[in-house]
C-alpha cells in the first residue's frame, strides 16, 4: 500500500474503562475529476490508486468506449486530481447522469444497461472453488488489513486472482478492474467477479459489461440486481464466506453433484429423529 492510499492519524481510544492514544492510519478519500476530450464530465470520490484505470474503466462500463483502440491517450495530472482521457472520436457527455447507490455513490446512465449484452459462457465451477476464491479475496486485501474503510473486488479466472482493486467506493473497484483489464490486456480463460461490496443493479451491470458470467459478493444482492442477473444470464451469488454461499440466479454453472447425497443424508437423519 502506498502513502497516497492512506495517511497517518492520531486518535484517542476508550476501551475497558481506560484511555490510550493510538498512532494509526486512515484510508484516503479524494475528489478526482474525469475530463474527456478536454471537457470535465464528473468527479469521482475515490481512493487515489489506479486512477487511469478508473477513468478508462468507467468509460468502458458506461459503453462510451468498447476497446483500447478507442483511447488516444490517458494520463493523470501531477497532483492527481484529474484523469485526462482523449478518445479517437468525438463524443457528447451524457445529459442524464443517475446517482447510483452506495456510501460515496457513483454515476451511471440508462444507456449503459441498454449497451450491455447477455453473458452466455462460463462453464461449470465447484462450490469448493467458490469458497477458495472468497478466501483469496480476504487474504489479498491490502489496504483493508492496514487501515480498513475500503471495498475490495477481484477478477479471477477461476484459478488465480488476476486483477484486484481496492477503493472507498465499491463501484470504483469494478471500474478500476475494467480499466486494468483493458490497459494491461490480460487474457482470461473465464471471468469471475468476487467483491466485498453489495451487488446493486449498477454493480451487476458493470460485471456484465466486463463479461463475468459469475458474480460473487460477501454480502447481499438487491432485488433489481437479481432481475438484471436473470436478464444478462449471470450466476449471482451472495453472502459468500469461506465455507458457504447463496445462489440467487442461474445455478446451473455451479456443480451440484453432491446435492443428492446431502439430501439422502438429511432424509435419513429426519427418519431417525422420528423413530422410523
Amino acid at each position: 500500500m502506498s502513502a497516497k492510499e492512506s495517511k497517518p492519524i492520531w486518535f484517542n481510544r476508550y476501551r475497558a474503562r481506560s484511555w490510550e492514544t493510538i498512532n494509526a492510519g486512515v484510508v484516503v478519500e479524494k475528489a478526482v475529476s474525469l475530463t474527456v476530450n478536454g471537457s470535465v464530465w464528473l468527479t469521482f470520490m475515490c481512493t487515489p490508486s489506479y486512477l487511469e484505470a478508473l477513468g478508462v474503466g468507467f468509460l468502458y462500463n458506461e459503453g462510451v468506449v468498447n476497446s483500447l483502440d478507442d483511447i488516444a491517450s490517458v494520463k493523470t495530472c501531477a497532483n492527481e486530481d484529474n484523469i485526462d482521457v482523449w478518445l479517437n472520436f468525438s463524443v457528447q457527455e451524457p445529459k442524464d447522469w443517475m446517482r447510483t447507490s452506495g456510501c460515496t455513490g457513483g454515476f451511471s446512465t440508462e444507456e449503459a444497461q441498454q449497451k450491455t449484452k447477455p453473458v452466455l459462457n462460463g462453464g461449470l465451477i465447484s462450490p469448493q472453488e467458490i469458497n477458495r476464491m472468497v478466501t483469496g479475496l480476504f487474504e489479498n486485501q491490502q489496504i483493508y488489513k492496514q487501515v480498513g474503510g475500503v471495498h475490495t473486488s477481484i477478477l479471477s479466472d477461476g484459478a488465480n486472482s488476476i486483477i484486484m482493486a481496492e477503493d472507498i467506493g465499491r463501484h470504483n473497484t469494478l471500474d478500476k478492474i475494467s480499466g486494468r483489464y483493458l490497459l494491461e490486456q490480460v487474457e482470461f480463460r473465464k471471468k469471475i467477479i468476487i467483491s466485498t461490496g453489495r451487488i446493486s443493479s449498477d454493480m451487476l451491470q458493470k460485471s456484465a459489461r466486463i463479461g463475468a458470467p459469475i458474480v460473487v459478493s460477501r454480502t447481499s444482492p438487491s432485488s433489481l440486481s437479481i432481475e438484471l442477473a436473470e436478464k444478462f444470464g449471470i450466476t449471482l451469488i451472495g453472502y459468500a464466506r469461506r465455507n458457504g454461499f447463496n445462489i440467487y440466479t442461474n445455478d446451473a454453472r455451479i456443480d451440484q453433484t453432491d446435492r443428492n447425497s446431502s439430501l439422502i443424508i438429511e432424509n435419513q437423519i429426519n427418519r431417525l429423529s422420528r423413530g422410523l
